[in-house]
């Protein structure tokens, strides 16, 4: 059982926030597959401050939708709390601060894993959000393990990191990427078991280079962490929870593909979903990117992709899902490597 404050769920992982694509669709068709926690992706907090329509697209969740973490990102202590308020009337069972994004700096503000370079401020965002609305529900924090390798990166990590514990923040999760590497070069996971040995009565999850369910059990196995941040790894593989918590059970379970059919019922659940949410024209758009990632589990993957990226609408739609996936028949299993993730990730923006 995993615990997050008052949060308890069985299995140990969950899926993560991802800008662009972790919306209620993407959340609830996983969690119909076994995902047991969610994340949503970041949440600007000057945009839920300044409320209207910005607010009213951030905010989205349902009774299907639970538990649920807002994920917060910002750089003003004053405007994160208040961000953070507003989450916590929303019904979000839990907060994300998200201290780990390498976004660049938008107007010399610090933002995601830039924080890394300026603990001062991180530990007054700390301080501010635990004091507004840590009484009424927990809070996290998402870290990258430095702002780059130099000791003093590691020492400013370690900082935040104490301090948010002395503060009573009831989980962290840690990208075992720097900041600077974004999402290139390997993710050290030794990194990782060092962490939790000397934090081994806190809550840690780890993430970074989770793109199949034996890369989640082996991160279990060899860092001993307590969950599984799966982001990549979940974008399009809405089955990846249900084969981590098999191959728990059973190291030895052969994992099968979904077959066409399985495929199909996802990709349709999660057109619908993304329809009722963004309405059809940007649901098409969104949804583009994400039949990219689909399409890996077809067996005539290549061509698949090629028609999704010439989606327009929900007709477009349902025409790829007739041509390709009307015969039910085995899947494929794709094993992608880091470079081939980056390289999906910069064509689905391609298409969005």
């Amino acid at each position: 059982m995993i615990r997050i404050g008052p949060v308890q769920f069985e299995e140990p992982f969950c899926q993560a926030g991802l800008a662009g694509y972790s919306d209620r669709a993407m959340r609830v068709v996983a969690r119909r597959r076994g995902c047991p926690y969610a994340v949503t992706e970041a949440l600007l907090d000057v945009i839920l401050c300044n409320g209207g329509q910005g607010l009213k697209n951030s905010i989205d969740i349902n009774d299907e939708d639970h538990p649920v973490a807002g994920q917060l990102i910002g750089s003003d202590p004053q405007t994160m709390t208040r961000g953070a308020t507003i989450l916590a009337e929303a019904g979000y069972d839990v907060i994300d601060l998200n201290f780990a994004c390498p976004v660049k700096k938008i107007r010399n503000k610090s933002r995601g894993g830039h924080m890394l370079a300026d603990a001062p401020l991180a530990k007054s965002i700390l301080q501010s959000v635990v004091q507004a609305v840590g009484d009424r529900l927990p809070i996290t924090l998402s870290l990258r393990r430095g702002f780059d390798d130099s000791a003093e990166s590691e020492q400013r990590f370690h900082e935040i990191l104490d301090f948010a514990w002395s503060l009573g923040v009831a989980a962290v999760r840690v990208h075992a990427r720097t900041v600077e590497q974004k999402y290139f070069g390997p993710s050290r996971w030794p990194f990782l078991t060092q962490l939790k040995r000397r934090h081994s009565g806190r809550t840690i999850l780890g993430s970074g280079d989770v793109f199949t369910a034996q890369d989640a059990v082996r991160m279990l196995r060899e860092t001993g962490v307590d969950a599984v941040w799966i982001a990549r790894g979940a974008i399009g593989n809405p089955w990846i929870f249900a084969q981590v918590a098999r191959l728990l059970k059973d190291p030895d379970a052969s994992i099968s593909p979904p077959t066409i059919s399985e495929q199909r019922e996802a990709l349709a659940e999660h057109f619908e979903i993304a329809v009722e949410i963004h309405g059809e024209q940007l649901a098409a758009r969104r949804m583009r990117k994400m039949g990219i990632k689909y399409s890996r589990f077809h067996p005539a993957s290549a061509e698949v992709k090629r028609d999704f990226i010439l989606v327009r609408s929900l007709r477009d739609w349902k025409s790829v899902l007739d041509r390709w996936y009307g015969v039910d028949g085995p899947g494929v299993m794709p094993q992608p490597t880091a470079a081939d993730e980056v390289n999906d990730l910069d064509l689905a923006a391609a298409a969005s």
